[in-house]
């Protein structure tokens, strides 16, 4: 039996291809949703209140960001989530399954070229800013002027076209000249929902800055880091590109879909049978809790007291139960995973703050959500 990724930015396909007497066939399949997005937004909440407390000179320690090193093969936290998902899913399947091997895709993107498809030589060692200053290359690019009114001899500042606070990059194709004005008018907004008045400015906007290329430089920066998660449980591991993929998927006559894309890498994927009506299993990593004890008030200092214990009457954060109410405004039967637990002995699922004499638990929490697909 294989097991077969098909690493993804947001999504990895998963999938357990076993040889019968007619043929290879799919016995178990899952679309693994990642987190990346949640611990990137979740560590620029922190980074947020080590910079306010550095601002206030008020650190408790010697500060240790200059002299830090980092082991050869780092991957940001929001990268490696991405990597340990996988190697955990592969190490649970490995309890329960006679798996012989594992193949791994490893498609990788040229996003100079996804950017500019006339590319070619020694253009790929001259970066977007060869011989300029960021400031002085966008004053080229916008042609000195306001992008949002083409307001002309103003103090211009360099705008996020897609707002940080909603995830947008400080790459160059994600900035913009604004004037003060326009600027602080658009604030956090979207350009979308700022310039929904002026349909023709936003598309030329669009295509004079160019999309962002965060899910290819992501898939870019995990391809090997994943195989070599698996090497470390001993099986033998092989890597296929994704243009093999696609010709085993297409050539089959089967329709995208990430776990099927997994279960036809490799050179064997040429043949795989999917039974009639087989349905894949969406994985969706939520995490094991938060990393800290307390959370911090709007100025970043400490609120609240630790909790003294992470279970309480059997229950935690993030387990799956159903709560049967018999009476008030939350009567009837309720199923879901709950949300806070107190230590007093009442729990919240949903929008239910009930005592947990009224909850039965169905699963413990395990840094997964699950949902069966629809047939």
């Amino acid at each position: 039996m294989a097991f077969k990724a098909d690493p993804g930015s947001k999504t990895t396909g998963l999938a357990l291809v076993a040889e019968f007497p007619r043929g290879r066939q799919v016995v178990w399949a899952a679309n693994l949703v990642h987190r990346g997005q949640r611990i990137k937004a979740a560590m620029t909440y922190r980074r947020m209140f080590r910079r306010a407390r550095r601002g206030r000179h008020c650190r408790y320690r010697p500060a240790l960001f200059d002299n830090r090193t980092r082991k050869a093969g780092w991957l940001p936290p929001s990268l490696m989530s991405r990597v340990n998902n996988v190697s955990t899913w592969y190490s649970r399947l490995l309890k329960r399954a006679p798996i012989s091997q594992a193949q791994v895709e490893t498609v990788r993107f040229d996003t100079q070229a996804m950017q500019d498809p006339e590319i070619s030589g020694v253009q790929y060692q001259q970066g977007t800013l060869a011989g300029y200053e960021v400031r002085e290359y966008l004053l080229d690019k916008w042609r000195r002027q306001c992008a949002y009114c083409d307001g002309t001899d103003v103090p211009l500042e360099i705008d996020h076209i897609h707002p940080r606070s909603r995830g947008g990059s400080d790459r160059i194709s994600n900035l913009t000249l604004a004037c003060t004005s326009c600027n602080q008018a658009k604030g956090n907004q979207s350009v979308e929902a700022f310039l929904a008045h002026d349909l023709q400015r936003l598309a030329r906007i669009k295509a004079q800055a160019k999309e962002p290329l965060k899910d290819a430089a992501a898939v870019n920066a995990t391809r090997y880091a994943i195989g070599e998660a698996l090497k470390r449980f001993g099986l033998p591991v092989s890597f296929w590109s994704g243009g093999r993929t696609k010709f085993n998927r297409t050539t089959q006559g089967y329709t995208k879909d990430h776990w099927i894309d997994a279960a036809c890498v490799g050179e064997e994927g040429v043949a795989v049978k999917i039974p009639h009506g087989f349905r894949p299993l969406t994985v969706q990593a939520t995490g094991r809790g938060r990393r800290r004890v307390r959370g911090n008030d709007q100025y970043g200092f400490p609120r609240g007291e630790p909790r003294a214990q992470k279970r309480v009457s059997g229950f935690q954060t993030g387990d799956l139960a159903e709560l049967k109410c018999l009476a008030g405004k939350s009567a009837g039967t309720h199923v879901g995973r709950i949300k806070s637990i107190r230590s007093r002995g009442w729990f919240v699922l949903d929008r239910h703050d009930r005592p947990a004499q009224e909850f039965r638990l169905f699963q413990r929490a395990d840094g997964y959500a699950y949902t069966a697909a629809t047939a």
